[in-house]
């Protein structure tokens, strides 16, 4: 047996960090564990429902990776079978079912986006990624309901999540009961020693240690880490919703983002989505220039995903733009053909609005400007001419190419 690293005080820099928030059955087991010298398979799954992750999702590869550093087998699960079935959500409803296409489609996608923050050219131990579609897919209905024959209604219903439809007299889908068992039975075929998920998923997780313990007489502990929540709303990164600072942007568009972040989020993306000490981040958040800290914040993460020197490039044009209030170097344009529109259908034409009623709205709120001067009258007929530049907000910009 392959022994890891068991140096104690790099082994509690990562379980005290604050990434982590709880684990099961109790943290002195795990670090013990750690401590040991024996080599652990960790493994952490995501549901392909979106074609993109955001940082939350990639503080949870970030963690992978320093105990795979550690010298632990590190495999991430990508839910190609799961997907389809639909967790069930916090919401009133059950989740959208995908189609295997869909997911094929989105897992692609992931892969590439995760690149940066795991090391796939290690020849020694590399990460390893796996599919629960190779075994969930070939479970006959024995095979399931075997599986089901481990756990009662009650046990199903004690989920959160149906609690809050029961109480609201919403249905619960006999599908979703399947989703926990399904997730579960990755542990099982996979005969992990560790899993990680969020807070929102501990109870698929206690599913697998159950299904583990009575199929393989194995322990299994269960790493549940933070979903990055706003400390003042209480709003979460969503990849269904399309919220937060997602990984499959420009350096650009990723350093405005985080920029745009509020103030309350600064330490926590410090902790979770970069590589600095705790010291050094206690240090940046007691400044007394918050923008400069933030822009800090910025640098630091965009050059995770795209270098030291597009992040510094980011810095500057994001200065450009905002604080010296001129436009982008580089300004996407678009082609027309049709000289004379209404205003709201140039910005829904020109792609810099997600709709026409969002058009209306940024126009009434003095959102929106052609050649630098404000449109405030959304039934205003343009004239667009070559080299036209239209601007929504302070951030998306459009410049105008006729074709002749």
């Amino acid at each position: 047996m392959s022994k890891t690293n068991t140096n104690p005080k790099q082994i509690d820099e990562i379980l005290d960090r604050g990434t982590i928030v709880e684990i099961l059955p109790t943290k002195k087991e795990f670090r013990e564990k750690l401590l040991s010298g024996e080599k652990l398979k960790f493994y952490i799954g995501f549901d392909a429902t979106a074609p993109t992750l955001h940082l939350s999702h990639a503080k949870n590869f970030m963690l992978m990776e320093k105990f795979r550093k550690l010298g632990h087998e590190v495999i991430v699960l990508f839910g190609d079978f799961t997907a389809r079935i639909g967790d069930p959500t916090g919401e009133n409803s059950a989740r959208k079912q995908l189609s295997r296409e869909d997911v094929t489609r989105n897992v692609k996608k992931w892969k590439k986006l995760i690149e940066p923050l795991m090391d796939f050219e290690d020849s020694k131990n590399p990460p390893k990624i796996m599919y629960n579609n190779d075994w969930l897919a070939k479970l006959t209905l024995e095979d399931v309901i075997g599986l089901a024959g481990n756990f009662t209604v009650q046990q199903m219903l004690e989920r959160d999540m149906f609690q809050k439809r029961i109480k609201e007299n919403k249905p619960i889908h006999l599908h979703e009961f399947l989703y926990p068992l399904m997730q579960g039975y990755d542990s099982v075929a996979m005969d992990v020693d560790v899993e990680m998920c969020g807070t929102d998923q501990t109870f698929n997780a206690l599913t697998g240690r159950t299904l583990l313990k009575k199929l393989k007489g194995k322990e299994k502990f269960v790493v549940a880490v933070t979903l990055m929540e706003n400390p003042k709303t209480g709003e979460l990164m969503s990849k269904s919703k399309g919220t937060g600072v997602f990984l499959n942007t420009t350096a650009n568009d990723m350093f405005g983002q985080i920029m745009a972040e509020p103030d309350e989020m600064m330490e926590i993306l410090f902790v979770n989505n970069t590589n600095l000490s705790l010291e050094e981040i206690k240090k940046l958040i007691g400044s007394d220039n918050p923008r400069d800290t933030k822009a800090k914040l910025a640098r630091e993460i965009v050059a995770i995903y795209h270098g030291k020197k597009e992040a510094e490039n980011a810095e500057e044009e994001f200065n450009k733009i905002f604080r010296d209030k001129k436009k982008p170097t580089d300004i996407p344009e678009m082609k027309l053909e049709i000289r004379n529109w209404k205003l709201v259908d140039l910005l829904y034409e020109l792609k810099i609005v997600s709709s026409k009623g969002e058009a209306r709205r940024l126009i009434q709120q003095g959102g929106v400007k052609i050649d630098d001067t404000v449109q405030k009258d959304f039934e205003k007929e343009i004239e667009v001419k070559n080299g036209m530049v239209v601007q929504v907000g302070k951030r998306r910009f459009v410049k105008i190419k006729i074709n002749c």
